[in-house]
Formats: C-alpha cells, structure tokens, sequence
C-alpha cells in the first residue's frame, strides 16, 4: 500500500510519514498542491490523506485535481481547524474527514477501512 500526504505543515506530514513507515505503510509526502500533482504523475497511490485548509489550493480544490487523474482514488480529508458544515461537507466527498492531532492507531483504522482490508 502507498499513500501521499499532502499538508502545508512540513513537520507534521514528515513526521506523519514517518509514523506510517515503521508501520509498514509507504507514506511519501509533499507540501503543496502543485507538488502532489507533480508525485501522482510519477508514482501509484493508493490513497491521499489531504489538509483541508492549505495556501492556494486546498485539500477539497486539489482532490478534484486529482480524480482527474486518478479516478476513484480513495481520500482521507485532514484539518486542524473545521467547522462542523466543513466536516459535514468533506465527510461527503471523502472516505474520513480527521481532526489533528491524529492518533496513528486510529489513522492506520482508518487507511485499511477505506482500502476495504482487514486488521491493522
């Protein structure tokens, strides 16, 4: 399984990535919308976990983006800061829509639901 995590916050989604690897989920990562649109025309995802609220385009404006691309590609919506009609809307349009801070256990739940696996 290979995911892209897309958030403005560089330590986080690093530190993120990192969290995921020695869980044994391939987790690259980029800080903007223009450099994940860059990573998916290189590299096969399985799902992106996407900041809601990022400079210049944001994580519902760039899933569009990337469905596009990658056509029913799974997404898990994350923000630090949302309103409950933002959560209303991007649990919608997405398969989670998380609050930070993200409790790892809870993530990795979540990724293998929205992939349709099994245990963790």
């Amino acid at each position: 399984m290979r995911l892209l995590l897309v958030d403005d916050e560089e330590e986080f989604v690093a530190t993120l990535a990192e969290r995921l690897s020695l869980r044994s989920i391939e987790a690259d990562w980029v800080t903007s919308a223009k450099d994940a649109e860059k990573m998916i025309e290189t590299t096969h995802y399985d799902l992106v976990l996407l900041d809601v609220k990022m400079p210049k385009v944001g994580g519902r404006e760039l899933k569009k983006i990337i469905e596009k691309k990658l056509p029913g590609i799974k997404t898990i919506y994350l923000t630090g800061h949302g309103s409950e009609e933002d959560y209303q809307t991007g649990s919608a349009e997405a398969e989670y829509y998380l609050m930070k801070p993200i409790n790892i256990n809870d993530l990795i739940e979540k990724i293998n639901n929205a992939l349709g696996k099994q245990g963790g």
